[in-house]
């Protein structure tokens, strides 16, 4: 069993607190599963436009606070996966981009990475790329007395994502989810470890942690 690295990877940056937040105004309403929380959204107009003029797409922005308070954003190519010099690329945008708006009061770590194999998805063609995977769905509202599906996806139909389950295939809407994300399966993995390609030449003294997930290749 050959031993593969570089299948996710997070770059870290530390901000101090700067002035207070300074956000652009709303357009269209964002969809929940990519940003959830009005400050994500809005986080999401000024960050989105930096990372699609560099050619990716982000997957998802979140805003977490514990111990310390995180800012991290999964992004991706229109066509597959980022490496960790892409990773390192957008995060120097993004943070100079933040460093003008200073959109947060308080002092945050800045994560970009990868989406991960057990991935989020958050938009429409997301469903309809993993088409034959299994995934987990969890809706806003009961539908037929249950908010958790697990089965297999089984493409896009209209604003409907598709999914088969034991009893039979059923449509949900899109607008309709809470959460979705694929399940870590063999399959998913063997496919994964094919679509990335790895390049460690990028200068990790820019960053405070790289992080970098290892997983071991199915026979």
């Amino acid at each position: 069993m050959a031993d593969i690295s570089g299948v996710h990877y997070a770059l870290h940056r530390k901000f101090v607190a700067g002035r207070g937040p300074v956000f652009l105004c709303l357009g269209k309403m964002i969809n929940d599963l990519i940003a959830k929380s009005a400050i994500e959204k809005k986080l999401l107009e000024i960050i989105n436009p930096v990372i699609s003029a560099m050619g990716f797409e982000l997957v998802r922005l979140r805003l977490m606070s514990n111990k310390e308070i995180t800012l991290q954003i999964m992004a991706a190519r229109p066509t597959g996966y980022i490496n960790v010099d892409e990773c390192a690329e957008i995060s120097t945008a993004i943070s100079a981009v933040l460093d003008v708006e200073d959109p947060i009061v308080d002092a945050y770590h800045l994560e970009v990475s990868s989406p991960g194999i057990d991935r989020p998805l958050t938009r429409l063609k997301d469903f309809e790329e993993f088409e034959g995977y299994e995934a987990k769905i969890e809706t806003v509202d009961l539908i037929d007395g249950r908010k958790r599906f697990r089965g297999t996806l089984a493409g896009v139909n209209g604003s409907e994502i598709l999914i088969n389950l034991e009893e039979g295939t059923i449509g949900l809407e899109f607008n309709w989810l809470a959460d979705a994300r694929l399940v870590l399966t063999d399959d998913l993995i063997k496919e994964m470890l094919k679509q990335r390609k790895i390049n460690q030449n990028f200068d990790d003294k820019k960053f405070d942690t790289v992080e970098t997930e290892r997983l071991e290749e199915i026979e």
